[in-house]
């Protein structure tokens, strides 16, 4: 939007990202100060984030309606 116009997010985009974002960091911070094992706490960390990073890409293009 600054830089080209390929880039059209609303308002609600941005605001969608941040609590998603937020959310995220959040989320992993608990597991980190909650969960006493050690690979646990990286397992569910690593889980988190590959949540994140599917909802990301499925809000930015949609790759699950892409399967069908």
């Amino acid at each position: 939007m600054q830089f080209t116009n390929e880039v059209n997010w609303s308002l609600i985009d941005f605001i969608l990202a941040a609590m998603l974002l937020l959310v995220t960091g959040f989320t992993c911070d608990f597991v980190v100060y909650n969960i006493k094992n050690t690979k646990t706490r990286i397992g569910i960390c690593i889980f988190i984030l590959i949540v994140f990073l599917v909802l990301w890409a499925e809000l930015a293009v949609g790759i699950l309606d892409n399967l069908t």
